[in-house]
């Protein structure tokens, strides 16, 4: 009996002892990574919520990480895609200036170029998504709600594929997580329990505006690719997809279009001349902005084809600095062509 007694308390001890080694220490995991995590802050130019239609002048909020020693940051599209200036404040209080060098947000990521960086500052590492498991233990950092350097810890919930994103194009994968994030996280860095990066936070599905443990980030293997594996681009456009009874209360003359809703200052929309539009309205209950250009077709691929934004990417790459992209658009009822060389649109 004594015997059995003694090896049931060993063998507890040992379990304990076990469980003691893979215990997570996020204090010291925080202390690793948070100074490569910054706060954004956004000025963008935009149609005033209320009264006579009007442009105003809004900023926005959101997080990042730097991914190298040169000032590469790592965000949401949807925090910089209309931005006019952009600026990041660090750990230590420091404040960089920033500029946009890539953004797409059918995959919702983005990147940006910091004027400075703080020294002794590393960059974080992007870690294999793939390895991700559902019950994984996570943590994020960002800025929930003007709230800098918050630290949130949760689980991998759910690998999901959802049919757009934000009104997108193509489909993208999502890791789902309970870990908590609400306004102003967006942009910030998913961590695996080693420090590594493992996702981008993108948005929450809510009913009350706040953290309901349903929140979701781009994972790490497709911010890779998109911002550091392809020829950076931004756009510049805020757009939403018009397609089936869209399509038809708009009178396009095919199945789907893209409605121009912003163009930012600087970026490619505004040099090939898209014009953005200039009066809110409530249709069957969506909310848009109304009045500006419809992009019908990109390089003679209608909006609405199968794989509309793989297609346009492969169409603009084989083109040279000094081949000509064209976009084909819907502008006061009539069909026009915009043109400009892609090597002056990078």
């Amino acid at each position: 009996m004594k015997r059995a007694l003694t090896i049931a308390v060993c063998s507890t001890m040992s379990m304990s002892a076990a469980a003691a080694e893979r215990t997570v220490n996020f204090a010291d995991l925080f202390e690793k990574v948070d100074p490569s995590v910054v706060e954004i802050a956004t000025i963008q130019d935009s149609i005033a919520p209320e009264g006579p239609a009007r442009r105003a002048r809004t900023g926005g909020l959101g997080s990042g990480f730097l991914i190298s020693d040169d000032g590469l940051i790592m965000t949401a599209s949807h925090v910089v895609q209309m931005a006019e200036d952009v600026a990041v404040r660090w750990a230590n209080g420091e404040v960089s200036k920033a500029r946009i060098i890539s953004s797409n947000p059918n995959a919702d990521v983005a990147l940006l170029q910091a004027e400075s960086v703080p020294e002794n500052t590393v960059p974080l590492v992007l870690g294999d998504s793939d390895r991700v498991r559902v019950g994984d233990e996570v943590f994020i950092i960002g800025a929930p709600r003007n709230y800098a350097h918050s630290l949130t810890v949760g689980h991998v919930s759910a690998r999901r594929i959802p049919n757009n994103l934000f009104g997108g194009i193509e489909p993208v994968e999502l890791l789902q997580t309970d870990a908590a994030i609400n306004e102003g996280n967006s942009g910030g860095p998913m961590f695996n329990t080693a420090g590594e990066v493992i996702g981008v936070v993108s948005h929450i599905l809510s009913q009350s505006g706040g953290s309901e443990g349903l929140g979701f980030v781009v994972t790490s293997n497709l911010a890779r690719v998109e911002m550091l594996e392809k020829k950076p681009f931004w756009s510049g456009i805020d757009g939403f997809q018009l397609k089936e009874e869209w399509a038809r209360i708009f009178n396009l003359p095919q199945s789907a279009g893209i409605l121009i809703e912003g163009v930012a200052a600087g970026s490619a929309a505004a040099r090939i001349g898209l014009r953005p539009s200039s009066h809110r309205a409530e249709i069957e209950g969506q909310k848009l902005t109304v009045g500006g250009d419809v992009v019908l077709a990109i390089q003679g691929i209608p909006v609405g084809t199968e794989n509309f934004g793989p297609k346009v990417e492969e169409a603009a790459d084989a083109l040279g600095d000094d081949g000509l992209l064209e976009l084909k658009v819907l502008r006061d009822g009539q069909i026009i062509s915009l043109t400009m060389p892609i090597g002056e649109l990078r």
